[in-house]
């Protein structure tokens, strides 16, 4: 496990400073491999910033100046093509920073692309979707390893870093959505969450799935109108948890689209975050900041 300290090093354009980048172990899949180098750029296409080619798992490290024990492991969004890396990334731990929560941005391995995978990505779904989900077949399994690796980091280091390793949140969008309940439907009790928050999660990729007996406690979140058809999927994870009799809460929106993050539209949507931490506080999963 590699630790990079910055001094402080500005991430790329963003005046976003993560403390440390921690390598994480991971297996290779000898039938996976990249040819083009990790590369973040702006695309013009999604209209944010973004991350492709990700070989090697790395977590950058947001810690809240006054810890309250809690820690949230984000996911980005990108169809596994690349990384939604800041609206829904960097941007969600600064403002779970605010609230004394230690964040850990997960850039989890992708799809090789070429230098633009974002493009990549957009021509397939509008000339051939399912060489899409060919691509991805191979890859989902290591991005979820590298998810269940980022919580065991946390985990064991969480006593050194104030954290309370049985406070340990992951919280995916879309794609990471998918790398979240790939990690709650393959942890060991070394690498459990203790709650997550799949927000519109990419569940059609997951397959037919069993809500474990010890399932963490679960928030949601998703809109009526997302464009890729999610709000269906997400409501009947909602369901089975419910069924089950575990703990989960939803909160769906009749408008926000998809992939909304930390975007602001003028939406009801865009205080998703805010009622996530409403829903942490009441299940006890986080403490309230004092001023």
């Amino acid at each position: 496990m590699k630790i990079t300290l910055l001094i402080p090093c500005l991430l790329f354009s963003m005046n976003i400073l993560a403390q440390s980048i921690i390598e994480l172990p991971f297996t290779p899949n000898p039938e996976v491999k990249w040819s083009t180098d990790e590369k973040e750029y702006f695309s013009e296409i999604w209209d944010t910033q973004v991350i492709t080619n990700v070989s090697v798992p790395r977590l950058e490290v947001y810690e809240a100046d006054q810890p309250n024990g809690t820690s949230v492991i984000i996911a980005p969004g990108g169809g596994l093509y690349g990384l939604s890396i800041n609206s829904e990334g960097r941007d969600v731990a600064k403002w779970l920073n605010n609230k004394g929560i230690t964040a850990f941005v997960l850039k989890y391995r992708l799809v090789p692309t070429g230098v633009d995978g974002i493009k990549e990505i957009t021509d397939e779904g509008n000339t051939n979707p399912t060489k899409i989900g060919e691509r991805v077949s191979p890859v989902l399994p290591l991005s979820i390893a590298d998810g269940l690796a980022a919580i065991t980091f946390v985990r064991t280091n969480a006593k050194e870093m104030k954290l309370d390793p049985n406070k340990i949140g992951f919280m995916g969008f879309s794609a990471g959505g998918a790398v979240t309940m790939g990690v709650t439907f393959n942890y060991t009790q070394e690498n459990r969450p203790n709650f997550i928050v799949p927000v519109y999660p990419w569940m059609t990729v997951m397959g037919d799935y069993k809500v474990p007996e010890d399932a963490p406690a679960m928030l949601v979140v998703c809109a009526s109108d997302d464009p890729l058809g999610l709000a269906k999927p997400s409501a009947d994870l909602y369901s089975a948890w419910l069924t089950n009799g575990k703990n989960v809460g939803m909160h769906m929106y009749s408008k926000g689209g998809h992939g909304f993050g930390m975007k602001k539209q003028n939406l009801a949507s865009d205080n998703w975050i805010t009622q996530f931490y409403s829903w942490a506080l009441t299940e006890s999963l986080t403490k309230p900041t004092v001023n």
